[in-house]
C-alpha cells in the first residue's frame, strides 16, 4: 500500500505537468488561429468581416458591363444624338447602332460572367475598334474636332480601365478592400527549428526576398524595412511582430501610417512522414489605388503574388543547398538566358 501510494503520488506531479503542457499547447494554437483571423481581416478593418463576397476586380468588371449595356442602349435608340455628342459627322447612324449592339453584347457577357477574363478582353477588342473609328473620323471635315478629341480621350481612359481589369482577372488577382492576399507553400528538407531560426533573424530576409534590400532590427518586436518598388522606387516602412510561437509561427504587420500597409504570417509544420517541413506564407498587401495599383505594380515586375512565391522558392534553395541559382554572370555575358521562363523563375 505504501509503495503504491508513493508511486501514485510521484505520478500525480508528472501528470499535472503533462496536463499543463497540453493546456498551454491548446492556448498557443488558439492564439495562432486568432492571429491568422486578425491578419485575414486586416485589410477589411474599415468594414465588417465576411461581408465582402466579390473581389474588387469582379465588381469593377460588373460595373464596366453595366456601363457598356447603358451606352450601347443609348447608341441603339438615339444614334443621331450620340453622334453629335461625340463630334462625329452625321450619316453614321447605322455604324453607331452596330457599335451599340457590340457594347450591349459585351456588357451582357461581362455581367453574366464577371469572373471571366475573356468577357472583359472582348470589351478591350471593342475599344480598339472604337478608337480606330474615332481616329478615322478626324479625317472628315464635317467632324467637330473639339468634341471628338474629348470623346477619344474618354475612350482611351475606358480602354485602360478595361485592360487593367482584364489583366487582373487573367492573373487571378483577388483584391478586397484595397488589399491583395497572397498564399504560397512549399516543402523544405530541413527541420522546423532550423527554418524558424533563419527566418526569425529578419536580417536574413534580403538574401531570398528579391525586392527587399535591407531590414534593420530595432528590438525584439520592431524592424525597419527597405525595398524597391515599381519603377525602382525606394520604399521604407516599419513593421512589428504581433505573434511569435517558436518553431511554429511568426506573424507581423506594418505599423499604422506606413507607406505600405502589409501583414503576414509564416507557419512551419511537419511534412507527412517527417520528410522536412511545410512552410506556408500568408500575406496581405494594401497597395495604393487598389486594383489599379496592383496592375501597375505587375507591369513593373513587382507583382506581389508572383514575388511571394518566388521568394519562398529561393528560401528553399538557400536552406537546402546554401545558395540561390541565378543566370547572372554567365560566360555569355548577357543579363538573361535564352529562356525567359527560367529567368523569371530564378531572378
Amino acid at each position: 500500500m505504501n509503495m503504491r501510494s508513493s508511486v501514485q503520488s510521484k505520478s500525480e506531479p508528472a501528470e499535472g505537468i503533462r496536463q499543463a503542457s497540453r493546456g498551454k499547447r491548446i492556448m498557443d494554437l488558439t492564439t495562432s488561429r486568432s492571429t491568422l483571423r486578425q491578419l485575414h481581416t486586416h485589410a477589411a478593418r474599415n468594414g465588417e468581416p465576411g461581408t465582402v463576397t466579390q473581389t474588387q476586380e469582379e465588381r469593377l468588371a460588373k460595373g464596366l458591363g453595366w456601363f457598356g449595356i447603358g451606352l450601347g442602349l443609348m447608341e441603339l435608340v438615339a444614334p443621331h444624338q450620340c453622334a453629335r455628342m461625340a463630334g462625329l459627322p452625321s450619316g453614321h447612324r447605322p455604324l453607331i447602332r452596330v457599335m451599340g449592339l457590340r457594347e450591349m453584347a459585351s456588357g451582357f457577357g461581362i455581367v453574366t460572367q464577371s469572373t471571366s477574363a475573356a468577357a472583359v478582353w472582348s470589351r478591350v477588342v471593342g475599344d480598339m475598334v472604337d478608337l480606330a473609328c474615332l481616329s478615322a473620323a478626324f479625317l472628315s471635315r464635317r467632324a467637330d474636332r473639339s468634341r471628338l478629341t474629348t470623346t477619344l480621350a474618354a475612350v482611351v481612359g475606358a480602354t485602360v480601365l478595361d485592360v487593367v481589369t482584364a489583366q487582373q482577372l487573367s492573373r487571378g488577382v483577388k483584391t478586397r478592400n484595397g488589399a491583395v492576399r497572397v498564399t504560397a507553400s512549399t516543402v523544405i528538407d530541413r527541420s522546423r527549428e532550423e527554418l524558424y531560426r533563419f527566418w526569425r533573424e529578419f536580417s536574413n530576409l534580403p538574401r531570398f526576398m528579391k525586392h527587399v534590400r535591407q531590414v534593420d532590427i530595432h528590438d525584439e518586436q520592431r524592424s525597419h524595412w527597405v525595398a524597391i518598388g515599381p519603377a525602382e522606387a525606394r520604399i521604407e516602412w516599419d513593421a512589428q511582430i504581433i505573434e511569435d510561437l517558436p518553431d511554429e509561427i511568426i506573424a507581423w504587420r506594418s505599423i499604422d501610417g506606413a507607406v505600405i500597409d502589409q501583414a503576414g504570417t509564416v507557419r512551419f509544420e511537419p511534412a507527412i512522414g517527417n520528410r522536412g517541413t511545410v512552410v506556408t506564407v500568408d500575406m496581405e498587401y494594401r497597395l495604393p489605388l487598389g486594383t489599379v495599383g496592383a496592375a501597375v505594380a505587375a507591369w513593373f515586375g513587382k507583382d506581389p503574388s508572383q514575388t511571394v512565391k518566388m521568394d519562398l522558392r529561393r528560401f528553399k534553395q538557400i536552406m537546402e543547398t546554401g545558395d540561390v541559382i541565378t543566370t547572372k554572370g554567365q560566360p555569355a555575358g548577357r543579363e538573361e538566358s535564352t529562356s525567359w521562363k527560367y529567368d523569371r523563375a530564378v531572378r
